[in-house]
């Protein structure tokens, strides 16, 4: 007997799907969330295939809409400043994946991430997570798996989620549309109830 909890996640999913398979464009709205500094707006100019030479923090937020793999990635970007933090719930509507993208090379602000926060929304309930340990490029940067024990990310038991590691600035592990297509394919294959 399948539990009430892995029902649910499915049905979540399924409508997700649901509602992808009924759009002609295939339209997934990303919300790219993380602290200041953790390297946000880097990736969604990689993702635009944009000049990354001149960063500016994110003030309030950034969209981008991507074609890539019959999907229309509409990336919202958020400021991650502590002052803009408690605005990010007026972005969670009709949200189809979260990026939370976390600067591994500052293991200090781990703590101070809001990812469990984010997780227990429930606007954001079901809603599939990809986690990007950035900064992967430098010396100190904690890896994937020391992420992953550290904010406990193995408990995470309502959504499908994945961490990835990247470096924005060598784009290495930053193919967002390569990690959006990969999940939608799983939920592809979960079958229907």
């Amino acid at each position: 007997m399948e539990s009430p909890k892995k029902n649910t996640v499915r049905q979540g999913l399924l409508s997700v799907l649901r509602r992808l398979k009924n759009s002609p464009e295939q339209e997934v709205r990303i919300l790219l969330l993380g602290l200041d500094n953790a390297g946000k707006i880097t990736i969604l100019k990689q993702l635009a295939s944009e000049d990354i030479s001149h960063i500016m923090p994110t003030q309030g937020f950034n969209i981008k809409s991507v074609q890539s793999q019959g999907f229309k990635l509409n990336v919202w970007d958020i400021g991650g400043q502590r002052k803009i933090r408690p605005y990010w719930r007026n972005y969670f509507e009709n949200t189809d994946l979260l990026i939370y993208v976390i600067d591994s090379s500052d293991r200090k602000r781990f703590d101070e991430t809001e990812l469990a926060e984010l997780l227990d929304e429930e606007k954001l309930n079901m809603v599939p997570l990809l986690i990007f340990a950035n900064k992967q490029d430098m010396m100190m940067a904690a890896t994937a798996a020391e992420i992953t024990e550290s904010l406990n990310l193995h408990t995470i038991r309502d959504r499908i989620w994945q961490i990835q590691s990247c470096s924005a600035l060598t784009t290495e592990g930053v193919q967002v549309h390569t990690h959006t297509y990969l999940l939608y394919k799983l939920y592809l294959s979960i079958p229907l109830p």
